[in-house]
């Protein structure tokens, strides 16, 4: 497998499938346009848009106008920037089911030889035509790079029919797969906690921590996905990539350098590390009526119209087979319409050998590391602190916290959404933050394990009610081994 040791060039193009969707009026074009503001893109870098819906370049001008509109924050706006942004914007329809369209995609695009780039946003089903169409219209050379954004595939074996499609026109050098949870500014801080600091790495293993949280959680329900939803379900749709990837960007060994290789090995050695999940090890969960923020909101089956197993709820305790975290249990949690929404990892390090503070009454809970990457951005180490006082009656100790607040340490940097630094990184071609096929392999290999555990075991979805925290065997999967979710 070829892997990408260093940068391949700055690309002259940018072609984005799908350029009339949700995703690119949310989150592509604004990211775009605030990399156009601050000068971060080439003046020479012209932008195409795809997708079926027939309009002229003009009209989807006017459409990106209204997205920008709509979806840039207060401080972008009114710069004096957008009509010189708009003016890198073209637009060509096309059926990418269809190859004969391709050329007249090729013709629009032009000159290509300065470097082209691919933001591939579709259905997984149209990956082979549109890999072939590419193909066929000479959009697929050694200067093209392709960036996938999710589902590919929903098995190990589906998404090896995607890869190897993709591989047939473009190395793996050349393939940028993207989980938008590496573009996190928080997320990528965790690299810079573990291996900046000294005080961290010689207690980040066995010996100094007890157990690790991750939880992802929404309150939301199923929000117009409905039919790809039902199709994926918790497990897929979050356990698989984003989940696996913050556990492995915890647990990963120290990279010998900041390269896209050496980062991408350290994260696939945790991943194969991964101990099979037993029965007793998972729970799954789908919500019933509840109450989110005060509303009262319908059950998963009301939402769907329709009677379903699919999982909206997964709690697994997983383990890594290695030395580093041999007896270390990492809990991972993830669910729709759950209390509150919020993206962390808790470290839990062990409690001290001994408290020579207990004959004068001072109790000790043992320190605690929450690295929050949503919706606000901090890092809080709790730790053990006297209450003032004279101590006539014995000693009180507090655990109170030790707070970088990223948004207030780095009040003055500008608040950047993740597509605007992965978007940059492809145009720059900067594989680091993208996933490797064999990380995406590992991923599916452990995944496939425990959808196969569950229909074996007619392992059925404990219902919840919207508004808790999930099904309450999530909550003994944790205190039989002593531990409670923090909350």
């Amino acid at each position: 497998m070829a892997h990408a040791t260093e940068n391949t060039g700055i690309s002259s193009r940018l072609l984005l499938f799908g350029a009339t969707g949700d995703l690119a009026k949310r989150m592509l074009l604004p990211s775009l346009f605030a990399l156009h503001e601050d000068g971060l893109i080439a003046a020479d870098l012209r932008i195409v848009g795809t997708a079926r819906s027939v309009m002229s370049d003009e009209e989807y001008r006017e459409l990106a106008a209204q997205s920008l509109s709509e979806y840039l924050p207060e401080d972008r706006k009114g710069n004096g920037q957008l009509q010189s942004f708009l003016e890198r914007l073209s637009y060509q329809p096309l059926d990418a089911s269809q190859t004969d369209g391709f050329n007249a995609l090729a013709q629009k695009l032009g000159d290509i030889s300065g470097g082209l780039s691919i933001f591939l946003s579709t259905a997984p089903s149209l990956f082979e035509a549109m890999i072939a169409g590419l193909k066929s219209a000479g959009l697929t050379g050694e200067n093209v790079r392709i960036g996938l954004e999710k589902p590919l595939g929903n098995d190990l074996g589906s998404s090896g029919v995607i890869n190897d499609a993709v591989a047939q026109a473009f190395s793996e050098q050349q393939t940028f797969r993207i989980d938008h949870y590496l573009g996190k500014e928080t997320v990528q801080n965790l690299m810079a906690l573990r291996f900046a600091n000294m005080m961290f790495e010689p207690l980040w293993n066995s010996n100094g921590i007890d157990h690790v949280e991750i939880t992802v959680s929404e309150t939301v329900g199923l929000e117009g996905r409905h039919g790809f939803y039902d199709d994926t379900g918790s497990l897929r749709d979050m356990v698989q990539n984003h989940m696996l990837q913050l556990l492995a960007l915890t647990a990963m060994e120290a990279p010998a350098n900041l390269d896209a290789t050496s980062v991408r090995d350290e994260k696939v050695k945790v991943l194969r590390s991964l101990r099979p999940v037993q029965m007793e090890e998972m729970v799954r969960g789908q919500y019933g009526e509840g109450a989110v923020k005060g509303e009262a909101v319908n059950s998963y089956a009301d939402d769907l119209g329709d009677q379903s197993d699919t999982e909206t709820f997964v709690a697994i305790k997983a383990h890594i087979d290695n030395w580093r975290w041999q007896g270390v249990p990492f809990y991972l949690r993830t669910g729709k319409r759950l209390a509150e929404r919020r993206s962390e990892i808790v470290i839990q390090f062990n409690a001290v050998p001994h408290n020579i503070f207990a004959e004068r009454g001072g109790k000790l809970n043992a320190n605690r590391l929450v690295i929050r990457l949503q919706p606000e951005e901090y890092v809080r180490l709790q730790v053990m602190a006297k209450e003032p006082g004279l101590d006539r009656d014995g000693v009180v100790l507090r655990e109170v916290p030790l707070d970088l607040s990223l948004s207030q340490a780095f009040s003055k940097a500008r608040k950047r959404i993740a597509y605007e630094r992965l978007l940059l990184d492809l145009v720059d071609g900067d594989p680091t933050l993208f996933v490797r096929r064999d990380e995406v392999e590992a991923q599916w290999h452990w995944v496939d394990a425990i959808r196969k555990t569950w229909n074996e075991n007619d392992m059925e979805p404990k219902s919840y009610g919207a508004g808790s925290w999930g099904p309450a065997a999530a909550i003994a999967l944790t205190e039989r081994d002593g531990v409670s979710w923090h909350e």
